[in-house]
């Protein structure tokens, strides 16, 4: 496990994503959890967004030479540890990170296939997604989508546990070198890890809150962040899913719709600025995810 000392430079952790100008999602939402594990984040965006915390209104994709540029010029001057890839919103996006993965060799690399928004908008169309499928997944060293998301990339109708094997194992099939499953939205949470030869579940209690924008964004980094940082497949998600619950509990409503994590919690300990506006369940309560 990595250790860095005062004044060491820390980790650092690239997320290639779309923005959100509610900062509760995509690029914003990585970088706050990256800073939150002692990893220093960098972004390269991938789309603008028009939303609020109520939906997104329109997304507007960066032109694949612009991401490209971005990529290139950044990794002229850094070392990254870890790369979290998130909407990609174009077919030609997915390609150049594509070509981007198969230059570099990352030692950690996670993708969160992000294919719709909860509010419906669509942020990678179908050709995006069968590239994504196509070229990405062998390249990750795990894969993290939701149950919608698992259902659509891998033709699959999942509703319970056992159909969350059969998509895992289908998507493993794929070329995905490991699979996440979350499953938040089922009855009785549970997300699920298939590394080619054992299924891991993981259980939990749902968290009776609204402030849950851009959970999956955060779980995905923060597997990220455990990964670079030295901790090996299961425990990164055993820690990012404890993160991510902590973070929910801690979270708040800066608007009038979906609220937000408290990506710092650790540091602020409840006593934040406006606390009025925060939910604070009692420390240790035994929640699980409930939301990706």
């Amino acid at each position: 496990m990595a250790n860095h000392t005062a004044g060491s430079s820390p980790l650092v952790a690239l997320t290639i994503a779309g923005f959100d100008p509610t900062a509760g999602a995509g690029v914003a939402a990585d970088l706050k959890t990256f800073a939150a594990h002692n990893c220093y984040g960098m972004a390269a965006v991938t789309a603008l967004t028009v939303q609020n915390t109520r939906g997104v209104f329109a997304v507007h994709p960066v032109a694949a030479d612009v991401l490209r540029a971005q990529l290139d010029e950044l990794l002229k001057d850094v070392a990254v540890a870890a790369v979290k890839i998130g909407m990609l919103a174009t077919k030609a996006n997915v390609q150049v990170v594509a070509e981007l993965l198969e230059k570099k060799k990352f030692p950690t690399v996670v993708l969160d296939p992000v294919l719709r928004a909860t509010s419906g908008e669509e942020l990678l169309d179908a050709s995006g997604a069968k590239e994504l499928a196509k070229r990405l997944f062998a390249l990750a060293t795990v894969i993290t989508p939701n149950i919608a998301e698992a259902a659509a990339l891998s033709g699959l109708e999942i509703k319970g546990l056992e159909e969350m094997k059969a998509a895992a194992k289908r998507l493993y099939e794929l070329g995905a070198r490991a699979v996440v499953i979350t499953g938040g939205e089922l009855e009785k949470p549970v997300d699920l890890l298939f590394d080619g030869a054992d299924f891991t579940p993981f259980e939990g209690q749902r968290v009776k809150s609204e402030n849950t924008h851009g959970t999956g964004c955060a779980f995905s980094s923060a597997i990220a962040a455990n990964l670079a940082l030295g901790r090996q497949l299961a425990d990164a998600v055993v820690l990012a899913k404890a993160y991510v619950v902590k973070a929910i509990e801690k979270g708040f409503a800066p608007g009038k719709g979906k609220g937000a994590l408290n990506h710092f919690y650790r540091q602020h300990n409840g006593n934040l600025v406006h606390s009025h506006s925060l939910h604070t369940p009692p420390e240790g309560s035994p929640h699980g995810i409930s939301h990706f």
